[in-house]
């Protein structure tokens, strides 16, 4: 690098530099592509991230020279280093089965610098880079998990991982597993994983710090592979299903990440685990199984399986653990790619405040997300059934599926459920091509960044923010360069 370094004047430097023009990137390579440096966009839209994070991932993948040691320097403002560090641990997934991988004898290793512009453009501390550490370290198991297939990623395996969570926090999990499901009432989450070799699960870590003042849950939806049952996928749309467990998978490595942190807040991550299977046991269109919530619920689509595990995950959340705030994260429906887009999760909370935190948060993170329509005394009538509380799938599919599917879920613990309920529905952005991209971990630590005791984490938390709207969009607006 120094030997690098020395051969790079300043005028080469300057002319590198007059040579970019992003739109919305560029990039220009140095000394016999030894190097590369490039530029993001110098404005965003109003429903991007000022930090640009997809470009950054983007760029990153495609510009960083090959080699064994390599190093990457990220010019950014303090407000998008969060979002930047995220970003830039999208693009080296840690899951390959590739036998060159396995023979390379020499490891491979990223060194990571930032330099800070702008306001407060002092030397990042120590504290900043270890929450930096724990937070991308936690969006890298995310995308591990996912990534990982379901022979090897099954349920026993996610529990494994949840243990090894467990232990490195101290905390013993939870586990209710096959018939003890069954028998305590988990209808929903038993109904959709008894067929499967390896037995469904809820497994919960509970973290539960002196002085809390409100309890929050995370439940996650871990659908260890969706074949869709009896109503069976087809063959173009079930490759690419290990990645059904995108939302427990982001509620596991946020947990670990805002634990290690310093979480002031009573926090219970709940992992509601299955392989949606087909055998001799498997449930059947026109079963009817009985809820944890006590509500009964006719089956007119095995393929709508996550809300009935996620009904049962909200409905213990808030029975068994006493939540204040019930956040569901899920890869729960195709239809949101289609009205969110493949960068933007969707969001759908009976609290108008929590779903202007949530739009700012994807933005402070880049872990984008758009609001659903929240209206169900319209659309709740999509689930009405002749012989039980409901149906699991809408009658009309061109009527805001994605909402409704989050409303079923919501109906669990009862539209008049005085406490915080949100959904986050993340199928398309849960992956960018055919790698995972760990979404959802930045999102909830930015989320409820103001519960933690880190100081970088409340920088980007949008609750209790004072800061004005039209500040922000007039910083979003002015023109900056940045540059990896």
């Amino acid at each position: 690098m120094s030997y690098f370094l020395g051969c790079i004047k300043e005028p080469l430097w300057q002319a590198a530099l007059s040579t970019l023009n992003p739109n919305p990137t560029d990039s220009c390579p140095l000394y016999l592509n030894y190097a590369t440096v490039a530029a993001l966009p110098s404005r965003v839209s109003r429903h991007n991230s000022p930090s640009a994070a997809h470009f950054i991932t983007r760029l990153v993948r495609t510009c960083l020279p090959p080699g064994t040691h390599r190093c990457i320097l990220m010019v950014c403002e303090r407000s998008d280093a969060f979002a930047s560090a995220c970003a830039l641990a999208r693009a080296f997934p840690l899951f390959t089965h590739r036998s060159g991988a396995t023979r390379r004898t020499e490891k491979k290793t990223v060194i990571v610098e930032f330099f800070l512009v702008g306001q407060d453009n002092g030397p990042v501390e120590v504290s900043t880079l270890q929450c930096l550490t724990n937070a991308t370290e936690g969006v890298r198991l995310a995308a591990r998990i996912v990534d990982t297939p379901c022979n090897e990623m099954n349920t026993d395996a996610f529990l494994e991982e949840i243990k090894k969570v467990g232990k490195d926090l101290g905390i013993t999990p939870t586990i209710i597993r096959d018939e003890e499901l069954k028998t305590r009432g988990f209808g929903g989450i038993y109904g959709v994983g008894k067929a499967a070799v390896h037995p469904p699960a809820l497994a919960v870590l509970s973290h539960t710090p002196d002085g809390a003042t409100q309890t929050i849950a995370w439940v996650g939806k871990g659908i260890v592979y969706d074949t869709g049952g009896l109503s069976m996928k087809g063959k173009t749309t079930m490759p690419g299903m290990k990645r059904d467990c995108g939302g427990a998978a982001a509620a596991l490595g946020a947990f670990r990440a805002a634990v290690r942190q310093g979480f002031k807040d009573n926090l219970h991550a709940v992992f509601c685990l299955a392989e949606n299977s087909v055998g001799p046991n498997a449930t059947r269109p026109d079963d009817i199984h009985l809820l944890y919530s006590g509500k009964t619920v006719e089956i007119n689509n095995t393929d709508a399986e996550g809300r009935l595990v996620l009904a049962d995950g909200v409905s213990y959340a808030c029975k068994d653990l006493g939540a204040d705030i019930i956040l569901d994260i899920a890869t729960l429906t195709g239809a949101q790619g289609i009205a969110t887009g493949k960068y933007h999760a969707a969001v759908l909370t009976n609290s108008a405040e929590w779903e202007a935190a949530c739009v700012k948060a994807g933005k402070k993170c880049g872990d984008l997300v758009h609001p659903l329509v929240y209206c169900p005394e319209l659309h709740f009538s999509e689930f009405t059934s002749a012989v039980a509380d409901m149906k699991n799938s809408v009658a009309d599919r061109d009527n805001s599926p994605s909402s409704c599917a989050g409303l079923f879920i919501a109906s669990h613990i009862g539209f008049d459920w005085p406490g915080v309920w949100v959904h986050l529905d993340i199928a398309a952005p849960v992956h960018a091509g055919e790698r995972a991209t760990g979404f959802g971990v930045a999102l909830l630590l930015a989320l409820f960044g103001r519960a933690s005791e880190d100081p970088l984490l409340n920088l980007v938390s949008p609750l209790g923010c004072e800061v004005d709207a039209q500040e922000g969009d007039t910083e979003r607006d002015s023109k900056r360069r940045r540059l990896v």
